[in-house]
């Protein structure tokens, strides 16, 4: 059993649908003043009670902002199956709380994709010369997220890395479904690859990385710059990724509601990808956990979040490029959820991760 929040039968309650544009902003704002509100008077709000399962206890602030959004109505990542909905929550929640980090030059760019044009940011760093770069995919479960709910993270990146930040707006489903998105994310990829230079970058360090569903397309994007003989990322940069749409584990029951991304969620973004698709659910171009090899990848660093039903594949699959050979730096923030990395802004836990997840970063790329 779950322990509750207070005031709360499990700790976020059933789903409920998005209420509009005013409930998303009144959600960003809210999280906005967050990191105002000292440690102390939060656990005050929350009545002095901690939420500890599985041996992690709950970050504090993360704690009181699952409270402040279920009583909103926000108690879930995907609050509306209607796709379009979904997808503006998703915007007008990150636009919210945005927080606009400095970095030397911001450029959209349109390069050539396998299908049609595709959409790209590319954040240069203060004195960036010949740094490396980061080809970043963001997350959504592959049907919601864009280079907007994400800009904050690769500014971040970029900021506090030093590093060049290429976000990439891969093809989402139902109207792409599997694997149109790697298609296009390895396609960015190899564009990196030829342009670094252009870009400012160090074209012998171009690693590939992202949150989630981003997470997972750059581990596929690894998986097939191996298989097809094409240079190797400098890095894999996988935060909590889905590695099996298969597979079922103990943390997506452990966490399958109340902790912001629900395994509800989860269901329904792989049926928007999967179904209907030309791949299943088992096949390595979507869940890079199940394929046979994973030896001779790219150096991975690995980061997950305690309090998310993606934990244990996350898991999983550090410890499988381990076990073929590959070097991993595996790092779990045991008082978390899924989505700290983009989370930073409201300080606590999420802050100090990313912190930490950055400063390996740099220091990974700096070797290679």
């Amino acid at each position: 059993m779950v322990p509750s929040l207070p005031g709360q039968a499990t700790p976020l309650g059933p789903p409920r649908a998005a209420k509009g544009p005013v409930v998303n902003a009144l959600a960003g704002l809210m999280l906005r003043g967050l990191p105002r509100i000292p440690d102390r008077l939060k656990r005050l709000l929350l009545g002095g009670r901690s939420v500890t399962i599985d041996g992690n206890t709950l970050d504090t602030t993360l704690q009181l902002m699952l409270v402040g959004e279920t009583a909103v109505g926000l108690n879930a990542l995907i609050a509306s199956t209607d796709v379009a909905a979904a997808r503006t929550q998703l915007r007008i929640l990150a636009a919210s709380f945005k927080q606009n980090i400095p970095v030397g030059r911001v450029t959209n760019l349109s390069i050539p994709g396998p299908a049609d044009p595709i959409r790209v940011r590319h954040y240069r760093p203060i004195n960036g010369d010949g740094k490396p770069l980061l080809v970043f995919y963001h997350g959504g479960g592959q049907v919601i997220g864009d280079i907007e709910t994400h800009d904050d993270v690769c500014r971040q990146i970029c900021c506090e890395g030093g590093l060049h930040v290429l976000s990439v707006d891969y093809r989402l489903a139902p109207e792409h479904k599997a694997p149109a998105g790697s298609v296009d994310a390895y396609a960015a990829f190899g564009w990196a690859l030829d342009h670094a230079s252009e870009l400012g970058a160090d074209p012998g360090r171009v690693a590939v990385g992202g949150d989630s569903a981003g997470g997972n397309l750059a581990a596929v994007v690894s998986l097939r710059a191996r298989d097809e003989g094409t240079r190797l990322p400098a890095l894999q940069v996988l935060f909590y990724p889905v590695t099996n749409y298969a597979g079922e584990t103990r943390s997506k029951t452990l966490f399958a509601d109340g902790f912001f991304l629900t395994k509800k969620d989860i269901r329904w973004c792989g049926e928007q990808f999967i179904d209907g698709a030309q791949v299943d659910a088992t096949d390595p171009r979507v869940s890079p956990l199940l394929a046979d090899d994973l030896s001779g990848l790219p150096p991975a660093l690995v980061l997950t979040a305690g309090f998310d039903p993606l934990r244990d594949e996350g898991r999983q699959y550090a410890h499988a490029m381990r076990e073929a050979g590959v070097t991993v730096d595996y790092r779990e923030f045991g008082s978390l959820v899924h989505g700290f990395a983009n989370f930073f802004p409201l300080g606590g836990g999420s802050a100090t991760a990313m912190a930490e997840s950055i400063s390996a970063l740099r220091a990974h790329l700096a070797r290679a």
